[in-house]
């Protein structure tokens, strides 16, 4: 299967390789960056960046997610994850993400997000992308906002994560959205 790699004018976007392993498990293992995500633990296990790693892979082969590791093109340093998970049957994607904080305020998710759009339309031909965080979180908000993507509402205490129930707020964009913002 073709292999992408998107470029921005500040990132590469490209799977992830063992060989980013090391970055994954130094960056996922902050505790901010595991308190807005659904899926990352706190404390990150020794050895789970190569297994989601391995588990990226073969979820690619499948059709199933998509996950680009974001590099800083100048430095060559991995900064984060943004991905997609495909439903094929209905034409969409949850996208997703998460930036060390090593690099935050600096842009990337926005940057990057505009990317996996713009692939997700023109690649997949999705119809909507959508994504949601953590009503705590409202920085994810402003970075979907930024992305394109309209606010669609809140799902009261829809997720729990560390014995705590959270509201989740849900943006998303349409591939006819998308098409009037790149004309």
């Amino acid at each position: 299967m073709n292999r992408p790699v998107l470029e921005t004018e500040r990132l590469t976007l490209r799977l992830f390789q063992q060989e980013d392993a090391a970055a994954v498990q130094r960056l996922a293992s902050s505790y901010e960056v595991a308190l807005n995500t659904l899926s990352i633990p706190h404390p990150y296990p020794e050895g789970a960046a190569e297994d989601w790693i391995a588990s990226n892979e073969k979820a690619f082969e499948e059709g199933r997610t998509i996950n680009f590791a974001i590099v800083v093109r100048e430095s060559g340093e991995v900064a984060g994850s943004i991905g997609l998970v495909l439903t094929p049957q209905h034409d969409k994607a949850e996208i997703g993400y998460w930036i060390g904080v090593p690099y935050w305020n600096r842009g990337y998710a926005t940057e990057a997000g505009k990317a996996l759009i713009d692939y997700g339309f023109r690649e997949w031909n999705l119809n909507r992308i959508d994504a949601g965080h953590f009503d705590r979180n409202p920085s994810s908000g402003r970075v979907m906002q930024k992305m394109g993507m309209q606010y669609e509402g809140r799902l009261r205490q829809s997720i729990k994560k560390w014995d705590e129930y959270l509201d989740v707020e849900y943006y998303a964009i349409l591939r006819s959205d998308w098409a009037a913002q790149t004309r």
